[in-house]
């Protein structure tokens, strides 16, 4: 990772709502009867930053 990356917004919380299961698949557990729980999660965490970034700069 890249030290002088600077992220104004770095430090603040952000709250996810998501699933045992996809917090699981987060965390490197494998699913293989359901790929798409490792999907919806990546998708929520995505979803989550861009709102906030999008708010902070509108």
């Amino acid at each position: 990772m890249n030290s002088n990356l600077q992220i104004p917004q770095g430090e603040e919380t952000i709250l996810i709502e998501m699933t045992v299961k996809e917090a699981m698949a987060l965390s490197g557990e494998k699913f293989h009867s359901n790929h798409q729980v490792e999907t919806e999660a990546v998708k929520k965490v995505k979803k989550s930053l861009e709102d906030r970034l999008l708010t902070r700069f509108s």
